[in-house]
């Protein structure tokens, strides 16, 4: 019941907020901006009784580090400098979840004989920073560093497979993807070409990835928790 409560208020504050977006009040939409990650932690924490789980630790600290960034590139808005102060936040919140994804245990499903699913991957982040590059100027390392940065953390989640049950690894993996999305408009709209509804379209991947991601991880352990269930009933009968 709290997590379909959660569900609901996550979605429902997510449309607030894209309906806020052209909206000349600063404050309305600021304040539901900064409570989309919240509400995630919230999830996050009633689905785990703790969170001295090293891997629950690394995944809530990117929910901070998201938060942060949230904050920090809304109040940019008002102060361009604060921009890169955002990218890093993201950064650290990509690396957290990178290494969420490389730490789930199994056997890695990116072993030498697939790194050929990775080619794609490459190729994305080559034809965007190709694409940015003339435009960036002083920002050439700092997005550069970004993009490998964020296409680790898909690599990561596309290492997941067979390491989880299907529905978390889809729904891990689908919620990187939005992510990159996310962030490759952002990097479109601020060095590229900015065109019309990027706004949404960026705010839109990014609630549908956070979420996929936190829900995705809760799901990792569900299988777990049900075949332990299972167990414990079958000794005691």
């Amino acid at each position: 019941m709290k997590k379909a409560i959660i569900f609901i208020s996550y979605f429902l504050n997510g449309t607030i907020c894209l309906i806020l977006l052209n909206q000349s009040a600063f404050w309305p939409g600021f304040i539901s901006k900064a409570l989309i990650i919240p509400l995630l932690m919230i999830l996050l924490l009633i689905s785990f009784k703790s969170m001295k789980n090293q891997i629950h630790f690394f995944l809530f600290a990117g929910l901070v580090f998201s938060w942060a960034g949230d904050i920090v590139l809304e109040l940019s808005a008002k102060n361009g400098n604060m921009f890169v102060l955002g990218l890093i936040c993201f950064l650290f919140a990509h690396v957290m979840y990178t290494l969420v994804f490389l730490l789930t245990p199994g056997k890695n499903y990116l072993q030498k004989n697939r790194l050929y699913i990775l080619i794609p991957v490459a190729i994305y982040g080559i034809v965007l920073v190709s694409y940015l590059y003339s435009e960036l100027s002083e920002m050439r390392i700092p997005v550069i560093l970004y993009t490998i940065v964020i296409l680790t953390m898909l690599a990561g989640a596309i290492n997941r497979k067979g390491k989880v049950n299907m529905m978390s690894y889809t729904m891990i993996l689908a919620g990187a993807i939005f992510f990159v999305i996310s962030d490759s408009v952002i990097a479109l709209n601020k060095f590229g070409n900015k065109f019309e509804s990027s706004e949404t379209i960026i705010m839109s991947t990014y609630i549908v990835a956070q979420y996929l991601i936190v829900a995705g991880y809760i799901l990792q352990f569900r299988e777990r928790k049900l075949t332990s269930e299972a167990d414990s009933l079958q000794y005691e009968n």
